[in-house]
């Protein structure tokens, strides 16, 4: 089934995707965010492909709300989610930081996934207790023995709360810190070991269905700003707190505790 998803999500960046790379050519969405004669043609190709890689209902990112909602509702079984490109900002200004995301699911629980990097021709995949791999190679924690103070760190400014972000700014607790604007991308950069931290306010559902299986089979951890099992809550808003390792995890989560503790619990 892997080889199926993997050749189907190469296909769609191939004809669908890069040939419009950077034309120009979006409009904006209600919620004020980009969307690309891509994007469409994107998501379209996808329904049509999976259904050859495993028959199940199909939840895409530039379907409406509501329609998001009632498939996810009325889903009992299996469900694909997809993110024809995550980052189309970068997409449309011609910055080679975006993804196609898809992710096959039942009862909320991630069983495959696939991140694909169409500008650097990268694959991210995992299978529950497969292990998590990119282009082939397994993935698995870090053996750096860096303390947190010399952590590269993901963090999203934009989304989160106020107190978490001053805090950050006036009390840096890692050595540096980027943010390249594709959700689902900077899972696969943590669980490669790019980067050692993470934290984003608030993340959809495709953001995070595919990445976050990638980081858990590559042995990192994650949970939310208010709860320590990262599934507990709301599915189309959910937090971020992550590491690719349990002693960068730890360490992270008991410096945000220590300086938050009315946030982070």
């Amino acid at each position: 089934m892997m080889l199926k998803l993997k050749k189907a999500i190469e296909i769609v960046a191939k004809e669908e995707i890069m040939p419009r790379y950077a034309d120009g050519d979006f409009g904006i969405k209600s919620d004020g965010s980009l969307q690309t004669p891509a994007d469409l043609a994107a998501q379209k190709k996808l329904e049509e492909l999976l259904q050859d890689v495993c028959p199940a209902s199909f939840l895409g990112e530039e379907m409406t709300k509501k329609e998001q909602m009632r498939l996810w509702e009325s889903s009992r079984e299996l469900i694909w989610c997809v993110d024809p490109i995550d980052g189309t900002s970068n997409y449309v200004n011609g910055i080679p930081y975006f993804a196609v995301s898809v992710a096959l699911m039942k009862k909320g629980e991630t069983l495959l996934g696939a991140v694909y990097d169409p500008t650097r021709q990268e694959m991210f995949y995992a299978e529950k207790d497969g292990g998590a791999f990119l282009n082939g190679v397994k993935l698995s924690s870090p053996m750096k023995n860096r303390k947190l103070g010399q952590a590269m760190a993901q963090i999203d400014f934009k989304r989160l709360p106020k107190d978490i972000a001053s805090e950050l700014l006036a009390h840096t607790p890692y050595a540096s810190q980027r943010n390249f604007g594709a959700g689902a991308l900077e899972w696969c950069y943590l669980a490669s070991g790019r980067f050692d931290i993470y934290l984003h306010g608030s993340q959809k559902l495709w953001d995070y269905a595919a990445g976050s299986l990638i980081l858990a089979e590559s042995g990192g951890i994650a949970r939310t700003i208010d709860s320590e099992n990262f599934w507990d809550g709301e599915v189309w808003s959910k937090s971020v707190v992550a590491a690719n390792s349990a002693v960068m995890f730890e360490a992270w989560v008991d410096w945000l505790k220590a300086a938050l503790p009315q946030i982070i619990r």
